[in-house]
């Protein structure tokens, strides 16, 4: 589920920034938590996959021009149907019945508003000073928290606060629970003397959370070296209290009804080296020896486009304080220790993958034949992200073998389609692979993405067997595979049988699928071939957000023991990417000779959609068709329209599919 940040016409840059930085830091666990433009608010089917709609401070007026009409009715009709939206200074105003801003001076906005999610007047500022686009009046506002509303929460805490209202009379107004209050003078009447600042509404069968100050401004997010002696002070005040920030923050996202780890405490893990390993004679040292003759190296330092990188020989001194320690990780060196070939990093220096295992596992696969694809494997306990390691720096890129893998316990910023970025705890493979393609099988680039999902599914059903197509009972997960290449899995309590019928469970309003892995390839033109870097992430046991390989297994397994069959073993993330990287090899010779075309009858047999009911919307308004395959040139859905009969060819870069509602639609951005 997705946590939609609105980043349109009325925002400013900062206010995004903090809702994001302080949105994923209590929420990246169970949703992703992105920004999106006022073409996805006003043109997109958003709703049905988003948890919390988020309007950020800015300018009211703005909202008005943009969002008054259809904007408006959709987010009401989200609201009110069962979704949760949060409004903060500006967002909070454009949410009330009335805004009544600097009312007689020479700044004033005031006018009733069409949301109305709090039913009366939002009345600021709260307090006086405030400029547009300027510090002037901002400050560090103290609360005082209704602990009987927010259990959990600080009794006083400090907000930033630049131009916010007061909830007028919000105490008299039945429905409306106020959650904290300005816990000082404020400059403009507020009949009721409530102050409030915080206010919370059930709107029909939705949420809504409306706040005057900024409880999601962190600051650490503000730029240091302002030279602004006010706002440093400010500052300062915010971080000293920042704990008690985050717990109110926690439990606001409680109140309305998001999933939320206790733990607030919790820092980004830092960055570990990335062992380069392989089993096989030579095939690091020839790939150290290539890095360091192509690259531009100084005392073991390359600057590339996105990273700066540290080689050096396993074990390795750790020389990241040379350089100037910065807080972002994306700014720290990367250390790359080469591991002499046959040879693996400590276990306790890995203690989330052992490499032994899997190069155990790749050779048993393989036959002892050496595999292109998993040979050398990179591995990090913690990194940004795999699939930005590759394909972000071109240097480091273009010297690297085909066939290459890079994976990871835990991203501190995965990527994912559409700009997503999250942290993936334990409990996920990500993995990211380069697959080199020249010129001259251009053909390739296109359906890639097609051939690495049927590996992966192929993976994850025949794990445990070295025979091809014969399975040892992992065979009975209920994985789908969802136009173009997402993996889908039945939910456990879904799960009654051994035999599962997807026609049952894609029809009705249960969603009885949820997704277990998502892949996105990424494609570069270097040097007279194509450059493409597919990342993967599987969630093998961490239940977080939807559910894992591991704990649908434990349902199998339940229905396997009332058959008098034994229990399988859960999944091992070692040799499930063993099995991964040997199919893709596998898979690989017979695609770069012939294409997709051999691979079409497994992919149908394994996707969701084959004579699938859909309605495609589109510019000549809704059409309903049904699917019949995919191109094997371009990887494009092939549907027929029932009335006319017309074949419609849909690529999958331009076009998404909610396979619940039998939607397809044009993305918009």
């Amino acid at each position: 589920m997705n946590v939609l940040v609105y980043s349109g016409p009325g925002t400013t840059a900062e206010s995004v920034k903090h809702c994001l930085e302080t949105l994923r830091f209590h929420l990246s666990s169970h949703y992703a938590v992105v920004p999106v433009s006022e073409t996805v608010l006003l043109k997109e089917p958003w709703m049905r996959k988003t948890a919390m709609f988020v309007l950020p401070g800015g300018a009211d007026l703005p909202y008005c021009e943009t969002l008054n009409g259809e904007g408006n009715a959709r987010l009401t009709k989200y609201v009110r149907s069962g979704g949760k939206f949060m409004g903060f200074c500006a967002g909070a105003y454009y949410a009330s019945s009335r805004c009544e801003f600097d009312v007689g001076g020479p700044l004033e906005v005031s006018g009733s508003r069409e949301l109305k999610f709090y039913p009366g007047v939002a009345r600021g500022c709260a307090f006086k000073g405030f400029e547009y686009n300027l510090q002037a009046g901002a400050r560090a506002a103290r609360l005082a928290v209704n602990s009987s509303l927010l259990p959990g929460a600080p009794s006083t805490v400090y907000n930033y606060y630049n131009g916010g209202c007061v909830f007028a009379n919000a105490s008299l107004i039945n429905d409306v629970e106020v959650l904290a209050t300005y816990d000082e003078n404020i400059d403009i009447p507020d009949d009721d003397g409530s102050k409030a600042a915080i206010i919370y509404r059930k709107v029909g069968k939705g949420d809504v959370i409306l706040a005057g100050s900024h409880p999601e401004y962190t600051p650490d997010a503000f730029s240091s070296d302002n030279g602004d002696e006010k706002l440093d002070k400010l500052v300062a005040t915010l971080k000293e209290s920042d704990h008690v920030r985050k717990l109110l923050m926690r439990q606001l996202l409680k109140k309305i009804g998001l999933s939320v780890p206790d733990d607030i405490d919790s820092k980004t893990p830092a960055l570990t080296p990335i062992f380069i390993t392989s089993p096989y004679e030579n095939k690091v040292e020839d790939m150290e020896k290539h890095i360091v003759q192509s690259l531009e190296i100084l005392n073991g330092y390359l600057q590339d486009s996105n990273d700066l990188f540290l080689f050096q020989e396993y074990p390795g001194q750790d020389q990241t304080d040379e350089v100037v320690v910065v807080e972002d990780a994306s700014n720290r060196p990367k250390v790359l220790e080469f591991c002499k070939s046959g040879t693996f990093p400590a276990p306790e220096t890995t203690p989330n993958f052992d490499i032994k295992t899997y190069f155990e596992t790749l050779t048993y696969l393989g036959g002892g034949v050496n595999t292109v694809f998993g040979g050398i494997l990179g591995y990090a306990e913690v990194i940004t992200s795999t699939n930005t390691i590759l394909e972000k720096n071109q240097q480091f890129l273009e010297s690297l073998p085909h066939g290459f893998a890079i994976t990871t316990a835990t991203q501190i910023a995965g990527r994912g389609r559409g700009g997503n970025v999250w942290i993936n705890p334990r409990g996920v493979m990500a993995t990211s692979v380069l697959f080199r393609v020249p010129q001259s099988q251009q053909r390739l680039i296109i359906t890639l993405q097609y051939l690495c999902g049927l590996a992966l599914i192929e993976a994850i059903l025949g794990y445990g067997s070295n025979v091809s197509g014969k399975g040892i009972g992992y065979e009975d997960l209920p994985v789908r595979i969802k136009w173009p290449n997402d993996i889908f899995i039945l939910k456990p309590e879904y799960i009654d049988s051994l035999q599962h019928q997807v026609s049952t469970t894609l029809d009705g309003e249960d969603e009885k699928y949820v997704k277990i892995s998502g892949a996105l390839v990424n494609s570069q033109y270097i040097n007279g071939q194509y450059n493409l870097v597919w990342g993967c992430g599987v969630n093998v046991s961490n239940p977080a957000p939807t559910t894992s390989l591991n704990l649908v297994l434990e349902k199998i397994n339940k229905v396997r023991q009332q058959q008098g069959k034994s229990a399988l073993p859960p999944y091992e993330p070692e040799k499930l990417l063993a099995k991964l990287m040997y199919t893709i090899d596998s898979f690989y010779r017979v695609f770069e000779k012939s294409g997709l075309d051999p691979f079409l009858p497994l992919y149908y047999k394994r996707w969701f959609h084959l004579n699938q009911k859909v309605d495609v919307d589109g510019a000549n308004g809704r059409r309903s068709c049904i699917v019949r395959g995919i191109t094997s040139d371009y990887g494009m859905l092939v549907a027929e329209d029932v009335q006319t009969k017309e074949t419609l060819h849909l690529q999958p870069d331009g076009n998404s599919f909610d396979i619940f509602k039998g939607l397809i639609y044009k993305k918009n951005t």
